[in-house]
């Protein structure tokens, strides 16, 4: 992996021998977008995207735009379907190339879609929020939710190339900031070290550095990848629970102040490094309070679902040689740790 400057951008590469490609973070970069689909050698583009299109360039070669809706409640099958169907219509092959633009929802589906149609076709992305430019774009996993669980329907698929456009921040509004500062916190757990006080492109490039160096380790979640899902087991459950009115960073802060406290039950932390894990959700203005309404059997039971526990209740903790996935965790431990969080 390597990291430098470059006329104001960073590029951050996910080597993966023939899948490898370059994460572009900086101001302005989507304007290489017609550069990167003329390299690719595409005719047409299917271009998706939850943001105004005028705001991508002309790609010069006929495209089929597609308007997409971020959020978890479009983040299914049915919507997989209708753009398939879509690129279909528009007579897309394997030759040609799919170009995603919102946050992270819009990723994750149009990335299944493009994997599963003509069984892959070429896709970049253009990440319009935080939270997808710090970890949904880079990796190659894609999915949808199913009515039992999220993201239970996926596959891997790796974009040819990333822009992470800085400007296209600009326009965010409050929440979403803080949708993207919970992936952010979290990576302060698993080997990005301390990036409070730091600029935030420097914030958004350490985590890609993070996630590529993961994905290069381990692209299809057999061991190394399960770090990334630090805070997520609690996280993704609290989604669920809430019908997605808790949004996914929400949930993640929220399950990495409880990830640091079990770990501490467990005896893997000490309580002073549990309180740190606190300290780094709430220097963010992070969710840190289990919601109110939310039973903490529901919890428990929609844990059990989660894609990394192969018997019993599965967590990504911390510990002394670093985190791990700790398997077979005692419920009556994760049932104490949960009565224990504060609510509100």
């Amino acid at each position: 992996m390597t990291a430098h400057a470059e006329l104001a951008a960073t590029r951050i590469e996910v080597e993966l021998g023939e899948r490898s490609y370059t994460v572009h973070i900086g101001s302005g970069v989507r304007n290489t977008l017609p550069d990167l689909v003329a390299a690719l050698g595409a005719k047409r583009a299917a271009i998706v995207t939850a943001r105004p299109p005028e705001l991508l360039p002309d790609l010069g070669i006929p495209a089929l735009v597609l308007r997409a809706q971020d959020g978890e409640h479009d983040k299914t099958l049915a919507t997989v379907e209708s753009t398939c169907r879509q690129f279909a219509e528009f007579g897309l092959t394997r030759s040609d190339v799919v170009i995603s633009c919102g946050g992270g929802t819009v990723t994750d589906s149009v990335g299944l879609a493009a994997a599963l149609y003509h069984r892959g076709v070429p896709v970049v992305h253009l990440p319009s929020s935080l939270l997808a430019q710090v970890d949904a774009s880079v990796g190659g996993k894609t999915a949808v939710n199913l009515p039992e669980g999220k993201n239970l329907v996926g596959a891997y698929w790796q974009p040819k190339a990333v822009l992470c456009d800085t400007d296209l921040l600009s326009t965010l509004p409050a929440r979403e900031w803080t949708n993207g500062y919970g992936e952010i916190a979290r990576c302060h757990f698993i080997g990005a070290g301390d990036l409070r006080g730091l600029p935030l492109p420097e914030q958004i490039a350490a985590s890609v550095a993070l996630k590529a160096s993961v994905v290069m380790s381990d692209e299809r979640d057999n061991g190394r990848r399960h770090l990334l899902n630090y805070g997520h087991t609690l996280g993704h459950a609290l989604e669920r629970a809430t019908d997605y009115a808790l949004r996914h960073g929400e949930g993640v802060a929220i399950g990495t102040v409880f990830a640091g406290r079990l770990a501490a039950a467990l005896g893997r932390v000490s309580e002073q490094r549990a309180a740190e894990h606190l300290d780094v959700v709430r220097h963010y203005d992070l969710p840190w309070r289990l919601p109110a309404e939310v039973g903490t059997e529901q919890l428990i039971d929609l844990m059990r679902l989660d894609k990394k526990a192969t018997s019993g209740l599965a967590f990504v903790l911390d510990g002394a040689g670093g985190p791990d996935l700790v398997q077979d965790v005692p419920e009556q431990l994760v049932v104490e740790t949960l009565a224990a969080m504060p609510r509100g």
